[in-house]
């Protein structure tokens, strides 16, 4: 069972790093490849990239439900087909109705895929191994992405609307790719998680389950002001903090952005190695101090005038901080959502979880871009110091509300260890 779940887990991390590897050909042209490659203009764009967060925001409430009573394999190759066929749209789309559907496609799919992908990561782990499964998915993800940037880059022609459509066609076949190795994934029949794998009948209210569990509700705010303090901000407040009052260089900003993966990929296992077996309440406060300074920083790189190197040191700072704090969450909070949930409801309690990440990612960057905008940069640091303090308070609060089992796994395991090795001892 254990070498089965192993390999079924690798062809999972396999499948998502290719579909990461593939969507990071295209993330960072979007943008200019509807507004100026297919001349639609800005506004059209900015509709584009709105209906990538609203699709998700619609099919998200349905696809727990469906994940419970249907199993996460067939609605993760159902996600993996819309998002090709979305992809591959947007790179054909000549006209604003076609890009828009398209990008509706493409954003319910991964929408889809996500929280389902997350339930066969759970299905295919222990308590124990939970963390690091995550880990190396999350790990996998940003090495994708980077390395799918940096190669699109090389392909990329703003002259060529052929060269973007390589670009999305090659995404669409990594998202093809994804379902064809999941489709072949034979999950285990008993999971290690009790009683985990839907049966006809399902638990009757889901939601009202959800929502009556202090503890997930918690986990949900926390994971909002997780997200909104960071992924919210990456695209359109800091961005434009950076390039209006640090004054640094859009070419600057990519390597900005490249520290993070970087980051990201040189501490991700190194983490795991410090906080698997300590408590998860605790890391993810730790995470809230590290953005803390990150935030100062990034404040810093503002009101250092005539000191250019020095503000963009700071800045670049802000973004790597940024990195070593996301490696600290991947090996705890969706783990931590997994082991909240009800057997039943495990699909349910990731969907509702990436909901909440969608709404942050959908608030954040408004909110950033309109007080960036309309030149509020103190407040905008002052908030979003804020945020991260409070992200503190909060995991440190979820800490009193879990229990030994779900704060620190690895030490829950340790006497159901012994206890189990006693008979055998005393047998012997």
């Amino acid at each position: 069972m254990t070498t089965a779940m192993g390999a079924a887990l690798r062809r999972i991390q396999l499948g998502n790093a290719l579909s990461a590897f593939g969507n990071g050909f295209t993330v960072p042209y979007l943008y200019v490849y509807v507004a100026n490659v297919r001349h639609l203009g800005a506004s059209t764009a900015g509709v584009v990239l709105a209906m990538l967060a609203v699709s998700a925001l619609v099919v998200l409430p349905l696809t727990g439900r469906a994940i419970d009573r249907r199993g996460p394999l067939p609605v993760a190759v159902v996600g993996t087909v819309s998002a090709a066929v979305g992809s591959l749209g947007i790179g054909l789309s000549a006209s604003e109705p076609m890009v828009i559907a398209s990008a509706a496609a493409l954003g319910a799919g991964i929408a889809v895929i996500q929280p389902a992908l997350a339930t066969m990561i759970v299905w295919c782990s222990t308590t124990v191994t939970r963390s690091r499964a995550f880990a190396t998915q999350f790990f996998l993800n940003n090495l994708g992405l980077g390395i799918g940037g940096l190669v699109g880059g090389q392909l990329v022609d703003e002259a060529h609307a052929s060269s973007f459509v390589r670009l999305f066609a090659i995404e669409a076949v990594m998202f093809l790719v994804l379902g064809a190795a999941i489709a072949t994934v034979r999950l285990p029949r008993a999971p290690k998680v009790e009683d985990a794998v839907p049966s006809e009948e399902r638990a009757a209210g889901a939601w009202r389950v959800l929502f009556g569990d202090r503890r997930m509700v918690w986990l949900c705010v926390l994971g909002f002001v997780l997200f909104f303090a960071c992924y919210g901000q990456f695209e359109s407040g800091l961005a434009a903090y950076a390039t209006e009052v640090t004054r640094i260089e859009p070419a600057t900003l990519g390597i900005a952005l490249a520290a993070n993966t970087a980051a990201i990929v040189a501490a991700q296992f190194v983490v795991l190695r410090l906080v698997e077996r300590r408590r998860r309440s605790r890391v993810m406060a730790l995470v809230g101090l590290i953005w803390t300074v990150a935030w100062i920083a990034a404040g810093l790189s503002g009101l250092v005038h005539g000191a250019q190197v020095v503000a963009t040191v700071l800045l670049i700072s802000t973004y790597a901080l940024f990195g070593v704090g996301e490696s600290l969450l991947s090996p705890t909070v969706s783990p931590l959502v997994a082991d909240l949930a009800p057997a039943s409801l495990i699909g349910q309690y990731n969907s509702a979880f990436a909901l909440v990440k969608q709404l942050a990612l959908a608030v954040g960057p408004a909110v950033g871009a309109l007080m960036v905008g309309h030149g509020m940069y103190v407040a905008y640091i002052a908030m979003l110091t804020a945020c991260a303090v409070g992200i503190t308070v909060l995991a440190l609060r979820l800490g009193r509300m879990l229990t030994p089992a779900q704060d620190q796994p690895h030490r829950a395991a340790v006497p159901a260890q012994r206890v189990e090795a006693e008979p055998v001892a005393a047998a012997v």
